[in-house]
């Protein structure tokens, strides 16, 4: 809310060029935060996704996560005035790599009921084709 006041302030003593950079301020925090809430749902996608590898099985339970999670990712990721979406494709693509590693350890404790370390569990599982199946999910997606 302050960055709105000091906005109109600068807008009203014609500071345009300070206007303008706030914007852009703005702009870049809120899509910060975007990728910060697609992250999240990328992170769940990915736990679910590996232990169905690893287990060689899936559960309603996990599909229905995987479900949510990628409309999540579609309505976080979709521009509803301007249309089209915050993140590209290789951003999404730099998500599903970032959140990986922590997706591990995460399923690591869920799969097989945590008897793995996530370095044994990631010797279970193509990280390469698990990464790939979640972008093509994430980008194939429609609700």
């Amino acid at each position: 809310m302050e960055e709105i006041l000091l906005l109109r302030k600068m807008v009203e003593e014609h500071d345009y060029q300070s206007a303008l950079a706030l914007i852009d301020e703005m702009e870049e925090m809120a899509k910060d935060d975007k990728i910060t809430k697609i992250e999240a749902y990328v992170l769940v996608l990915l736990i679910h996704l590996i232990k169905q590898q690893a287990e060689k099985r899936t559960t309603r339970s996990w599909d229905h996560s995987i479900d949510n999670a990628l409309d999540g990712i579609y309505v976080s990721n979709k521009r509803r005035k301007a249309g089209g979406f915050y993140l590209t494709h290789d951003e999404l693509r730099e998500a599903v790599e970032e959140r990986f590693t922590r997706a591990l350890k995460d399923a690591a404790h869920e799969a097989f009921e945590g008897i793995y370390s996530a370095a044994q569990l990631a010797g279970m599982i193509d990280t390469e084709q698990v990464k790939k199946k979640a972008l093509e999910l994430i980008t194939t997606y429609e609700p």
